[in-house]
């Protein structure tokens, strides 16, 4: 292997690394009807308590490629609807290297106005979850000598917090978290690992339309992580359909990095970006939710030509029987 496959290597491992020890990475699970999952602001904001499960594969074919399992559950606490509660259990593989962790979250809701007419409901939420990274080296050949190399199971195990705030204001919303707030050290792949994995989260998006043909709505996302300075965007759009069961939609999701990485094309200097293009599609049946997201990864520079795929499952119980007067699916 030459010096420049090399480097290649160490960068994509690095990378992954990098994803796998923050928790649960950020993808575009939220769109599934699903924003609890980033922000825990949103634990108990919804009009229904809320179980979702998703299964997400990268790669199908290939043996120990990157998945990702969540569950979830959000609800209010007592008549009032003031309070919230929130739990989260994931296990994240990636070939040798898997996390495994859960969080507990508590949201508290404070509503300016004075009925559900017209929603004007601010949220504070606060996560404290528990954090286990694993490296299998018990496959690894031990006669090619490594002196970092154990042949063994190596654990290494934190604790760390997530909060957050979020703003619902008729057809508008808007979402501000700090995942990873402490910092905390591991130590599981070298003593000179980061012990910042602070990430910084902010959404709006506002749905138009009529409620009983069509309801559109735009998003954006942005994310800054603070050790490296790398930013993203992701900029979406919604459309959903009343049918006598439900509702059908379906969204589009954009995300591009504001950092690029350069490489050679033939005698030319260039830039690439990261960029993901991530359509959904979605039903409701009564109380029953599914969905299934296709991402894929745009460039000259790929690892390989495989997307990413994820099945959600959700399942509504509880609900209030007098909803929001707006359009507000995620409260509805």
């Amino acid at each position: 292997m030459n010096f420049k496959k090399i480097i290649l290597a160490l960068t994509f491992i690095s990378t992954q690394f990098a994803f796998s020890q923050e928790g649960i990475a950020v993808y575009s699970d939220y769109l599934s009807d699903n924003y609890y999952l980033l922000h825990p602001s949103m634990a108990g904001a919804s009009s229904c308590d809320k179980v979702r499960l998703t299964a997400r594969k990268q790669w199908f074919g290939s043996n120990d490629a990157p998945s990702l399992q969540t569950l979830s559950y959000n609800g209010s606490l007592g008549e009032s609807g003031k309070s919230g509660l929130g739990v989260i259990l994931f296990s994240d593989k990636n070939g040798y290297h898997s996390q495994k962790g859960g969080k507990v979250t508590y949201a508290h809701h404070i509503m300016f106005s004075r009925s559900t007419t017209d929603l004007n409901q601010l949220s504070f939420g606060l996560s404290a979850g528990l954090v286990q990274n694993q490296l299998d080296e018990t496959s690894f050949d031990l006669n090619d000598f490594d002196p970092i190399i154990a042949g063994v199971l190596q654990k290494a195990s934190y604790l760390n917090v997530d909060f957050g705030a979020s703003y619902n204001f008729l057809d508008f919303y808007a979402h501000a978290t700090v995942k990873n707030a402490l910092f905390q050290s591991r130590d599981i792949y070298t003593e000179y690992e980061s012990d910042n994995l602070r990430k910084y989260l902010f959404s709006v998006g506002y749905t138009f339309g009529d409620s009983k043909k069509l309801l559109w709505e735009p998003s954006v996302l942005f994310q800054l992580t603070d050790r490296t300075k790398e930013k993203a965007l992701d900029v979406n759009l919604k459309v959903y359909k009343a049918v006598d069961f439900g509702k059908i939609w379906a969204a589009l999701s954009y995300r591009r990095s504001f950092d690029g990485s350069q490489y050679v094309d033939g005698t030319e200097l260039k830039n690439q970006y990261l960029q993901y293009i991530t359509p959904i599609v979605g039903v409701n049946y009564k109380k029953f939710m599914f969905a299934y997201t296709y991402s894929n990864v745009t460039g000259k520079v790929k690892y390989d030509t495989g997307g990413y795929h994820q099945i959600t499952l959700g399942f509504d119980f509880g609900c209030k029987k007098e909803r929001y007067d707006c359009n507000c699916p995620a409260l509805n």
